[in-house]
């Protein structure tokens, strides 16, 4: 590392904590707390060029799924990024209010409204996407795409390991709970 990057990452005390913790305190930690700043540091790097956009990162996760995905349910889209319904309900009003999409009722079914991008709304895709293909390049920068792929097959496994836990509680009759938030990582 060199001098100059070494100023950078001590002038955030946020960065400086992490990587403290994981280069002195406890650097064998839990994977669930590597995995949780790995997902911080993603999302802070994407909000720091999002901003120069003039787009939060809350409104990021609803335009990200709505590029792949346009026309749906207030309730579908929140479940689409993993967020609750009134979360969801205060980004939308938002993104109305700045033209990223506009909200609509279709024909037979009026009591339902569904959420469409607007023209503002597709055109940032262009200019937005390249962002998070940044960060993840900074992120994977020095790593050969061996590891790449053993890391990400691994990630995948954690997901669908855990994703079949939650199956398995639901099926059992446990509840659970909604704790997700705009902190989750989108990238």
């Amino acid at each position: 590392m060199n001098k100059s990057e070494k100023e950078r990452i001590e002038a955030d005390a946020t960065t400086r904590a992490i990587l403290a913790h994981w280069d002195q305190i406890n650097p064998d930690d839990r994977i669930a707390h590597l995995v949780r700043d790995l997902a911080r540091g993603f999302n802070r790097s994407l909000q720091t060029r999002l901003a120069d956009y003039g787009v939060s990162f809350g409104h990021w996760i609803f335009l990200r799924a709505m590029w792949h995905r346009d026309g749906v349910t207030q309730r579908d889209l929140a479940i689409q990024v993993g967020l609750t319904e009134p979360t969801a309900h205060t980004a939308i009003t938002k993104m109305v209010e700045l033209g990223y999409v506009t909200r609509r009722r279709r024909e037979g079914n009026l009591k339902k409204q569904y959420i469409f991008l607007t023209k503002a709304g597709k055109a940032l895709e262009s200019k937005l996407v390249p962002l998070a293909q940044e960060v993840n390049q900074v992120a994977l920068a020095g790593i050969d795409e061996e590891t790449q792929k053993v890391v990400r097959s691994a990630l995948l496994k954690m997901v669908r390991n855990l994703a079949l836990d939650e199956a398995n509680a639901l099926a059992e009759g446990k509840k659970i709970p909604s704790t997700r938030s705009l902190g989750a990582g989108n990238l």
